[in-house]
């Protein structure tokens, strides 16, 4: 069937194909919007070519009647032209070469007016039917708290930005050290001394202008943490402190927002999502995990016990994945599976986490007990 419709195609340089539409031979353009937005032969129909093969009869109800199809190259318009025939239609005709030699032989073009920087800074999200313009859309329109602009912040911030993640809100009270730019990427030797998120912001909207970055020099108590992630549709925590988590598990179960965790130590990491505001008793909360924080002893920070430069970038890395998997509402989110990494070992591995059914924060039917004093909690444990 293929090499029968492929016999039945007629190939035309862009000169004849554009004769014929100036004759009234209807000219369609089946390649993907944002290929579209970067300029298309003029008074062709835009019609990408997965909605063409669908249902063409919805686009072209004659089937005698003729059409040409044209795309970047000639491949596509080709392969749908074949598709069209199978269908029964008698007149197709493909451009050879396709809009690339339409517009090298300086035949009519058309640029849409619009945002051309979306279009080709998103081109290869756009490609993925599983985010398309609509996903990369959600994007743009995304809020997203990001607490910490260190080891686990920097990277998962470069990618979120990276991504097209309309909004973030980056929070953290520490300046860049120089012993920070082993593994915190979006500082830099000349902002040594600057305060963390400025150094961020600089680094953030260098990558991204689209976006906006805004930035809370400050440091995370129960009095600014509801402020800080309120209008956010995620939470991020690149925190390096357990009364941070602490305070940011019991305010996203409060507010209903999803919580992407991330730790480091030395050569080894994890990455989990807690969702317990929005799934009371289906997902489970850091407190299920952790009902009482280690001793300091068995969990010192970076400054203590040192950890592999690029750790903290592959844990970074994978939290914005599971940020921006909840944002697109694709893939199946770390809720109830906790990933550990190790770095020397080259190796993943993965324990189930349920809901504690005694969990004093995250239980069903409990309201929300109200913040506590963190720093001496974490203390007398």
């Amino acid at each position: 069937m293929a090499d029968n419709a492929a016999m039945s195609v007629e190939t035309i340089t862009p000169a004849e194909a554009l004769q014929r539409q100036q004759r009234g031979v209807l000219l369609v353009d089946v390649r993907e919007s944002h290929e579209h937005a970067t300029g298309h032969a003029t008074d062709a129909l835009c019609t990408a070519r997965g909605i063409v093969e669908a249902d063409p009869q919805a686009l072209l109800p004659d089937r005698m009647a003729e059409v040409i199809l044209i795309c970047q190259a000639g491949s596509r318009s080709m392969r749908c032209a074949e598709v069209l025939v199978a269908a029964g239609y008698r007149r197709v005709a493909s451009v050879e070469g396709g809009t690339a030699r339409w517009m090298a032989e300086g035949l009519p073009v058309t640029v849409p007016e619009g945002d051309l920087d979306f279009y080709d800074r998103y081109s290869r999200h756009l490609r993925l039917p599983e985010v398309g313009e609509a996903g990369q859309r959600k994007l743009q329109a995304a809020r997203v708290a990001v607490v910490g602009a260190g080891g686990l912040g920097s990277p998962a911030a470069f990618y979120l930005a990276a991504a097209g993640v309309g909004h973030l809100r980056l929070a953290d009270d520490d300046v860049v050290d120089r012993s920070n730019l082993q593994r915190q990427i979006l500082h830099t030797e000349a902002r040594v001394g600057v305060p963390k998120v400025e150094s961020a912001r600089v680094a953030l909207t260098a990558l991204n202008p689209s976006i906006s970055v805004e930035v809370l020099p400050e440091r995370i108590t129960s009095g600014n943490v509801e402020a800080l992630i309120a209008d956010a549709d995620v939470v991020l925590d690149g925190g390096d402190n357990f009364p941070v988590r602490y305070l940011l598990n019991d305010a996203c179960i409060k507010l209903g927002k999803p919580l992407v965790y991330g730790a480091v130590h030395r050569f080894e990491g994890q990455v989990s999502v807690f969702d317990a505001g929005r799934q009371r008793g289906v997902a489970p909360c850091y407190r299920c995990l952790f009902p009482e924080p280690p001793p300091p002893e068995a969990a010192p920070n970076c400054a203590e016990a040192g950890v592999l430069g690029v750790l903290p970038g592959v844990i970074g890395m994978l939290q914005a994945t599971e940020v921006l998997k909840l944002l697109l509402g694709i893939g199946e989110p770390l809720a109830g599976r906790l990933l550990h990494f190790d770095a020397l070992a080259m190796r993943f591995r993965e324990t189930r986490l349920t809901p504690d059914p005694d969990c004093p924060v995250c239980r069903p039917g409990l309201p929300f007990p109200g913040y506590i004093d963190y720093q001496a909690f974490c203390s007398a444990h």
